[in-house]
């Protein structure tokens, strides 16, 4: 059994509608879904607000590079456009972490390098696991507290949107 933590963002379109596709789309594999939080665009900073979540997934019959296959194949189901790194994206599936697997190949760098100075992941992954630890990183909930406070209120609760998982 793998367990992957896998982060969903969008911000082009149907942004919910999106990340439901990708919880929709991951099925009986999900086995929990944070909240949705609404940030500030990261990297290129002229482009729409983004809606973000984290699901914790596991699936027996994945590793890594399945857990990868499956989020490319959300991400064209979305029918995102690779056009500018850090761009808009209708859909944006990253897999953060499988287990403890640690992988320098540059298709599939695990843990997902950005995570710990991302508050856009850290704040989701602790509301579905507030003992989460990123490999090689340590507690989430450290990486976190590192993170500036600004950064961190960035990231904006949204009681209003819900994702179900089936």
């Amino acid at each position: 059994m793998t367990e992957a933590v896998l982060s969903l963002g969008s911000n082009l379109g149907d942004r919910l509608g999106y990340l439901q596709l990708a919880v929709n789309g991951l099925g009986h594999r999900v086995r929990s879904v944070s909240p949705v939080y609404e940030t500030e665009p990261w990297g290129v900073t002229d482009q729409p607000r983004f809606l973000n979540a984290v699901v914790l997934a596991a699936d027996e019959a994945l590793d890594h590079w399945g857990w990868l296959r499956i989020a490319q194949e959300l991400e064209q189901k979305a029918h995102r456009v690779r056009q500018l790194r850090w761009g808009p994206r209708t859909l944006d599936v990253d897999v953060v972490s499988v287990d403890r697997v640690r992988s320098d190949d540059p298709r599939l760098l695990l843990p997902h390098p950005g995570t710990p100075e991302r508050s856009s992941v850290l704040i989701p992954w602790l509301a579905v696991d507030p003992d989460a630890q990123l490999p090689g990183h340590g507690r989430v909930e450290a990486l976190l507290a590192a993170r500036p406070e600004d950064e961190r209120a960035g990231v904006v609760l949204r009681e209003d949107l819900v994702l179900r998982a089936e």
